[in-house]
């Protein structure tokens, strides 16, 4: 699964998500991009996108994008607040398609 970063959640993270081809936003030279453009040129690319961005869903159409969002919900957008969803993100991914939404928070 291709997979893209915002660049609002800590690169490292990554690392957490093996078995799968991860992007960041920055590294792809998008960062400063406005949400409707990046979804818009992640769609082209790549398969999920992953962000801690709770108001991108009242802020874009994302049913418009061919991409799946996935939002993150933690403490804070660093590394030691994130692991702790890595398991879930790792089963979203096995079965997320299309322009699915999903939050994902620590259980």
């Amino acid at each position: 699964m291709k997979v893209l970063l915002d660049e609002c959640v800590d690169r490292r993270f990554r690392h957490e998500l093996s078995g799968h081809d991860i992007s960041t936003v920055q590294e792809i030279g998008w960062a400063g991009k406005k949400n409707g453009e990046l979804l818009n040129l992640a769609q082209q690319s790549f398969h999920v996108f992953i962000t801690v961005d709770r108001n991108l869903y009242f802020q874009q159409n994302l049913p418009k994008f061919n991409i799946a969002v996935l939002v993150l919900i933690a403490k804070t957008n660093e590394l030691a607040d994130l692991r702790p969803l890595a398991t879930q993100v790792l089963d979203e991914l096995s079965r997320v398609r299309g322009n699915e939404f999903v939050i994902i928070e620590k259980k």
